[in-house]
């Protein structure tokens, strides 16, 4: 038997007392459940993780990905300025 879509498990954790307080802060700011806002809390570090090690193994196999990315932005300015300086 499948689980439906959208549906969750509930699971027993285990934090320290300033660890929960400091969510439950952040949770009742952000106008969040305190189970949503570790969803979220969670979900925002394994997607961290994933692009972290996606960054080193682009860097690894000789990507310079700051220095492309510093490319494309002069790139992006010379173009505007072409289309600006013409209209």
């Amino acid at each position: 038997m499948g689980m439906l879509v959208g549906m969750t498990k509930k699971v027993t954790l285990s934090f320290p007392d300033d660890t929960i307080e400091e969510a439950r802060r952040f949770a009742e700011r952000d106008g969040m459940s305190l189970s949503a806002w570790m969803d979220q809390a969670a979900r925002e570090k394994a997607l961290r993780e994933v692009f972290s090690a996606h960054a080193a193994a682009l860097s690894r196999a000789g990507f310079d990905l700051e220095a492309d990315a510093l490319a494309d932005e002069r790139e992006a300015a010379m173009v505007d300025a072409a289309i600006f300086r013409a209209a």
